[in-house]
């Protein structure tokens, strides 16, 4: 068993570094140093006071400072803190720093100091506590500096704006944030690439700073500046808060579509860093589909399948199924039983529009096949109040998606019937083309084409008329007689020299 492992948090949430087994019973040491510390560690349950006494005594049973006294350091602030010894505990963390220069391994000392702090966070629920925890950064942040540790001096910032954010003490986190974002750049202001991954920390911090504050503007500059981060290997986990936040960010602006890329991204970072903001975020994508009105399910794709059946998201599984289906009464009922849904106050707060979407449609295959009826009725075939089927009924009218007049005096509503409107629509429709295409073909085109026996049946008439009118200007020019010698008789037409014509006798 590891020293750490009765006061171990559960910091995975706030600590992105893999972290390690102590490895304690391997180390060597003084026989009676390493006794006295076990007998110390078995009296921390019913004797704690002695326990701390005794751990205090290691440092001075070694020669130089080495890990048992750190470790003796180590149990006895955590006993004292426990207690409400805040200024015993503060005094000896200060001597504990000290074995961080040379006495214990960076990678040790900096886990152990991590861990520290994040059981001292947790522990600090009043304000007595609060101050000490205040010192115990103050004096880790001076410590970390003087020893030029510029990693573990920035893990130890970043760990303090959270707890700022946590606590919502803004006015701290942005003084923070400001002397994050300057250590993460250059001597010119620009970005450092080396420092890329604490840079993206920072940025989720105040991303999720002006998302609480609901400063859309502020924070759409970061999140976009965040995503162009590229020389950062970041921790999935950041990843995930920062498309996050963007996801609302969207959700604000009625973006549906880039809302669902957000939260499915964040989803599936917080499912690879393991976090269970997964949970949350899957149920914050399945109510962007239904506000998209897209019939895809959300449970279809391969990251979100495993979690369909999951008892967490199955209130949020039944909503979209019957939100697909168009079944008001099951949707209603959903909601009724699960009150738990509507804890998260971003779901409260946008699970609305899909219940009036709902609600809407409810309303139109209710009414379809009347011509009049009472909000009475509708209000109590869908459990809803009078004045929210009234509302929904004028907001179908404005929308123009029914045509009708609600009458208040008496509380019911007409719809107008004109079964010639359509007719008469289709009627105007159909002249415009036709006037459409006359103007097209006669005005812009070469005008009605005939095919080509009919152009020749022409050319052959227009041909013979021409013939026929010369013969009739000759026939005046020569006293009655054609140009070959044909004359006009009553009985037909007769040439001089004898020979009988046609219509003719000699």
């Amino acid at each position: 068993m590891s020293d750490d492992d009765d006061f171990m948090q559960d910091s995975d949430q706030e600590q992105y570094d893999f972290e390690y087994e102590d490895d304690d019973e391997q180390e060597t040491g003084d026989v009676d140093v390493e006794n006295k510390y076990y007998n110390a560690k078995q009296m921390k349950a019913d004797n704690p006071e002695e326990a701390i006494t005794e751990f205090l005594g290691l440092p001075a049973l070694e020669q130089e400072k080495g890990d048992w006294g750190f470790k003796g350091l180590k149990q006895a602030i955590k006993l004292e803190f426990k207690l409400g010894q805040y200024d015993k505990a503060v005094e000896h963390y200060r001597e504990l720093l000290t074995y961080v220069k040379s006495a214990v391994t960076r990678n040790y000392s900096e886990k152990s100091i991590n861990n520290m702090l994040d059981f001292i966070e947790k522990g600090s629920d009043d304000q007595r506590a609060y101050k000490c925890m205040e010192q115990f950064y103050s004096q880790t942040l001076d410590s970390f500096q003087s020893t030029n540790n510029e990693r573990l001096w920035l893990k130890t910032n970043i760990k303090l704006a959270r707890l700022w954010l946590d606590r919502k003490e803004y006015t701290h986190l942005v003084r923070k944030v400001r002397e994050l974002h300057k250590a993460c750049q250059k001597e010119d202001g620009t970005d450092d690439p080396s420092k890329g991954t604490y840079s993206l920390e920072v940025y989720a911090l105040e991303i999720q700073m002006y998302a609480d504050t609901r400063n859309n503007k502020r924070l759409k500059a970061l999140y976009q500046r965040a995503l162009k981060v590229r020389s950062a290997v970041p921790h999935p986990k950041i990843m995930g808060i920062i498309r996050e936040s963007g996801g609302k960010m969207h959700m604000s602006e009625e973006n549906w579509k880039e809302a669902q890329i957000d939260f499915f991204e964040s989803f599936r970072n917080y499912d690879e860093a393991g976090s269970l903001q997964r949970i949350q975020v899957l149920k914050y994508l399945v109510l962007t589909t239904m506000l998209m009105g897209s019939d895809i399910n959300p449970f279809d794709s391969q990251e979100t399948k495993p979690y369909k059946n999951d008892p967490r998201i199955s209130a949020m599984t039944d909503l979209v199924d019957a939100y697909q289906r168009n079944d008001i009464h099951r949707y209603e009922s959903i909601l009724q039983n699960n009150k738990d849904v509507l804890e998260d106050p971003f779901i409260a707060e946008n699970i609305d529009e899909v219940t009036r979407s709902m609600r809407t449609k409810a309303v139109l295959k209710l009414i379809a096949p009347y011509t009049r009826f009472t909000l009475a009725f509708i209000a109590k075939q869908l459990k809803i109040s009078e004045a929210e089927v009234q509302d929904i009924v004028g907001f179908l009218i404005v929308d123009k998606k029914l045509k009708g007049k609600i009458d208040q005096s008496k509380g019911s509503v007409e719809i107008e019937s004109d079964p010639d409107a359509d007719r008469t629509q289709a009627m105007q429709e159909w002249t415009s083309a036709i006037r459409s295409l006359w103007k097209t073909v006669l005005n812009e085109a070469e005008g009605f084409k005939a095919d080509d026996s009919s152009v020749m049946l022409g050319v052959t008439a227009a041909s013979g008329f021409s013939s026929a009118h010369l013969d009739f200007e000759s026939l005046k020019q020569n006293g009655g007689r054609g140009p070959n010698g044909w004359s006009k008789s009553r009985g037909g037409q007769k040439r001089s020299g004898g020979r009988v014509q046609p219509g003719g006798v000699k």
